[in-house]
């Protein structure tokens, strides 16, 4: 037996079905999940990862070695080609000693230890950076501001495909 040929309009794809109605609230409880974490990746850029290249921005041009500095738990940790590095900075000035706590986020290749160095602005002690955050300053913004934008993308889009979802329904 032979079949008669199918037209554009006679096919019917038996692939596509629809999900189900009965679970939008469990469709919905992950895209919120998912927002809120993605929300809190947002705040923590925001809050640890911001300051340090506002500041090292505003330094950069008139920083200089500081001999009386020292680097206290200082890290780096690679995913891939992503480098996070933390630590805590101490100078010694003659008010006081100025502690800060750094985070860097940059992009790069790079296998084995970084060395650093303590950088502080004369004027500005309390805004002491490293010259491995002054070296990447280009790098960190891109990152962050690339990082942030597109976490906000992710939101703004799990947020409107529920809205549209939910409109259908």
């Amino acid at each position: 037996m032979t079949k008669a040929p199918e037209t554009a309009s006679s096919y019917r794809p038996d692939a596509l079905r629809l999900p189900p109605r009965g679970h939008g609230w469990i469709n919905t409880f992950w895209v919120l999940f998912g927002v809120m974490a993605l929300g809190g990746i947002l705040i923590a850029c925001a809050v640890y990862t911001a300051p340090a290249v506002i500041s090292d921005w505003q330094v950069h041009a008139a920083a200089k070695a500081a001999p009386d500095a020292r680097v206290s738990e200082g890290k780096c940790s690679a995913k891939l080609v992503i480098h996070i590095c933390d630590a805590t900075l101490a100078l010694r000035t003659p008010t006081g000693t100025v502690t800060r706590r750094v985070n860097y986020v940059f992009i790069g290749l790079h296998a084995g230890d970084y060395r650093v160095g303590v950088m502080a602005d004369p004027a500005r002690p309390d805004f002491v950076t490293t010259d491995l955050g002054l070296d990447r300053l280009w790098n960190r913004t891109i990152t962050l501001l690339v990082g942030m934008g597109a976490i906000a993308a992710c939101i703004f889009g799990a947020l409107l495909s529920l809205l549209r979802n939910r409109r259908t329904a």
